[in-house]
């Protein structure tokens, strides 16, 4: 069993003891083994403190963890008024048709003065309350940008050591720029609407970009097939070879659908299992490893900055202090330079990485070792068990 100021895969933290780290050790596994057993408030429990990202999630997501791996994750994304929400509800009921559970995490635009938000796709999808293989979280994005809140990775990867078979992720809906689902989910759902503007508002790099599949929704509208048929013109027009440091160029199926009544929902799904056997592979190494990388950074966001707060209470005490010098906030990256202390290259971030993709090492395990690497010298992270 790790000491005190040593993390749960042994990577020696340098923030030192928790303060009631074992309390919340304890709380954890409480609502770990509740939640694994098929506890639904001990889910939502665990949730509520991932969106928080309180000392009981952290604990909670280095036990989960390891166990996720498994689940399909789909994002959703596309500018509002296109029928996310109804088009995830018709996802639900052909997925729970096929006797799959499946959790949706719903992302809702909040309130930069109060930090709140109108949880529309709850409402949206009341239908499936009572069904217990459905769970449905909705989360606030907190002034997060690209479309998700910064705890939906984590979130995911809850549903997905839990049991869920299928992890849907539906983004804010603000647009263009909404690209940073492409990270989170193995296949990425753009949809657009029919006659919501012109072919030079479809083309606008970015959103098609992450696209493994685009949907023009609300195909009973005048319009919808012809605006199926010039985006796939377009993206039949997509450069086939990568460039330089580039990601290779998608080539994404165009299907038409309308949510309402559920035409064209099953060969949606049809073509997202397919995407899922077509991706893995190479393909699939790396989108898990760039999902691995985007959740280090954000614990590695979330360390750096603790730390910078910890080190202008340290300044401003040492102000009062003279005599208790720099050093009253521990080793600066500097000093730790000075003294040899090894750095986390390339190769190391990477290994660190690979292991966080296949699960054996958490992101906060990561994340620590890199920081302990730049600035503390710890040791090197051992794979979870």
């Amino acid at each position: 069993m790790p000491g005190r100021g040593t993390s749960a895969t042994g990577v020696a933290d340098s923030r030192g003891p928790r303060r009631d780290e074992g309390t919340a050790g304890r709380r954890a596994d409480a609502l770990c083994d509740a939640a694994l057993a098929g506890d639904r408030h001990a889910l939502a429990r665990l949730l509520t403190a991932v969106e928080n990202r309180t000392p009981l999630a952290e604990a909670a997501l280095r036990r989960l963890y390891p166990r996720a791996g498994h689940a399909q994750l789909i994002g959703v994304t596309g500018p509002p008024g296109a029928g996310k929400s109804t088009l995830v509800a018709a996802l639900i009921a052909e997925l729970r048709r096929a006797g799959r559970p499946v959790a949706v995490v719903a992302v809702d635009p909040s309130s930069p003065i109060t930090g709140g938000a109108v949880l529309g796709d709850r409402v949206r999808m009341q239908a499936y309350t009572a069904d217990p293989d459905v769970f449905i979280r909705s989360m606030a994005s907190r002034g997060h940008a690209g479309g998700l809140s910064s705890a939906t990775s984590e979130a995911a990867a809850v549903f997905d050591a839990v049991g869920f078979d299928v992890v849907l992720i539906e983004t804010v809906g603000t647009g263009q720029s909404e690209v940073e689902v492409a990270a989170a989910a193995d296949t990425t759902v753009v949809v657009e609407a029919p006659e919501m503007g012109d072919e030079i508002q479809a083309i606008k790099a970015g959103l098609l970009e992450v696209a493994d599949i685009v949907v023009v929704n609300k195909g009973d509208r005048p319009g919808a097939h012809r605006t199926a048929g010039q985006l796939h013109a377009m993206l039949a027009d997509t450069p086939r070879e990568a460039r330089p440091g580039r990601p290779s160029p998608k080539h994404p199926e165009v299907l038409v659908t309308t949510a309402a009544s559920g035409a064209g929902v099953a060969e949606l799904l049809a073509a997202i299992d397919r995407h899922r056997s077509a991706a893995r592979g190479t393909d699939g190494e790396a989108s898990r490893l760039r999902r691995a990388e985007a959740q280090v950074w954000a614990v590695l966001v979330d360390r750096l900055h603790a730390r910078v707060r910890s080190l202008e209470g340290a300044e401003g005490a040492a102000a009062g202090n003279p005599a208790a010098g720099p050093t009253a906030a521990g080793p600066t990256a500097a000093s730790a330079a000075a003294a040899g202390s090894p750095a986390a290259g390339p190769a190391a971030a990477r290994e660190w990485l690979r292991s966080v993709a296949s699960h054996e090492l958490d992101p906060y395990a990561a994340a620590d070792a890199i920081l302990d690497q730049l600035i503390g010298g710890g040791p090197a992270p051992e794979p979870n068990t």
